[in-house]
């Protein structure tokens, strides 16, 4: 082919492409949806993950599907984030399924269980692993159905105002603590508390709680933990790679076109990642500010982490007794786990350990 018509040819290529972009979205019908958060607008990587999503949405759909994100209280409390998808009362919710483990356990393995997977097993199980089918199976008797949508990767243990050195420690320890982790502690005595995140700090500030987790440093450093509590403790043995979900209403699903429902799981995909490659970012930073200013870093003792894995098997035979779901997914996050910790123990967790010892030489 002649340069010239070369040229010509892919300049009317690219005019047709042009002009073809917005013939495509104004073809497809305008839709406008009203999203939940569980969490504050001053979290700005947790809440800001929902604003991600809505962003990605109406960019791929040139502004004609629009989806409005609302902080907790706006339309509902953040804990009842499940209930409005379930009624109606808006489209979708951004928040973690085990919030939700009251309504049936099984949606605690949504976004994981104490000593469960890390954020990329999570992430793997949930596609490959059968854990779609079986936390989607619960959801759709509350007329719901989720797409992963962000995860913060392993959690801290959370500020406590005083040292732990034991299990004793435990008995009799209020402590904020979302999830199975809060019922896997009560077995060793703790008083577990669910307190939506905005209202963590007054609690702990007028004592009514003894600890608070939450995500990592940079978010537990905005909401002030370290002006009312010095001991600061890891890993989250709860959370080792917490998952959250984009939760949908059936009915507002169905009626979705169908490069609409793409769209939507393409972003919350895309989501998924900004908010995972954020916390790994700004973590750090946050750490170190944390310790800067007076933050004082524990490992939980070895004996703490042995009784509380104990506690988690214990509790998960429980529930998996009288719940047969829950069975059907832990034993399916169990299978999952011992065959990909044989590669990770080969592959990620030897690079990693040798990459810290050169570090630290």
């Amino acid at each position: 082919m002649e340069r010239r018509s070369f040229l010509k040819t892919g300049a009317l290529a690219a005019a047709a492409t042009a002009v073809a972009a917005p013939a495509i979205a104004q073809s497809q019908p305008q839709v406008k949806w009203r999203l939940t958060s569980s969490f504050p607008k001053s979290l700005d990587t947790i809440f800001g993950t929902a604003q991600q999503f809505a962003k990605y949405v109406s960019d791929a759909t040139d502004g004609q599907f629009e989806i409005q994100v609302f902080a907790p209280g706006e339309i509902v409390p953040g804990l009842q984030a499940l209930d409005a998808v379930s009624s109606g009362t808006v489209e979708c919710a951004h928040s973690p399924t085990y919030y939700y483990i009251g309504k049936d356990p099984t949606l605690g393995l949504g976004t994981g269980i104490p000593f469960g997977l890390n954020a990329r097993q999570q992430h793997s199980w949930w596609y490959f692993g059968g854990g779609e089918q079986i936390v989607n199976g619960v959801l759709d008797r509350f007329n719901a159905y989720s797409i992963p949508c962000g995860n913060s990767g392993t959690q801290m243990g959370g500020f406590f105002r005083n040292e732990l050195k034991g299990v004793d420690d435990l008995k009799g320890l209020k402590f904020r603590i979302g999830g199975m982790g809060g019922a896997v502690l009560s077995k060793l005595g703790v008083v577990p508390t669910q307190i939506a995140p905005g209202d963590v700090y007054p609690a702990l500030e007028r004592g009514s709680i003894d600890a608070a987790e939450f995500v990592g440093p940079y978010d537990d450093e905005k909401l002030g933990f370290i002006r009312v509590a010095k001991y600061y403790y890891y890993p989250g043995w709860w959370e080792g790679g917490a998952m959250l979900h984009l939760i949908i209403g059936k009915e507002a699903w169905a009626k979705l076109p169908k490069p609409y429902q793409a769209i939507v799981q393409h972003a919350c995909e895309a989501a998924n990642n900004w908010m995972l490659a954020k916390y790994d970012y700004v973590n750090p930073g946050g750490l170190r500010r944390l310790v800067a200013q007076g933050a004082q870093l524990r490992a939980f003792p070895l004996p703490v982490m042995e009784a509380a894995l104990k506690a988690a098997e214990e509790y998960y035979a429980e529930t998996g007794a009288k719940s047969p779901d829950f069975k059907k997914g832990y034993d399916s996050m169990v299978a999952f786990r011992g065959e990909n910790l044989l590669w990770w123990q080969i592959a990620e967790l030897s690079y990693d350990s040798f990459m810290n010892r050169l570090k630290a030489r």
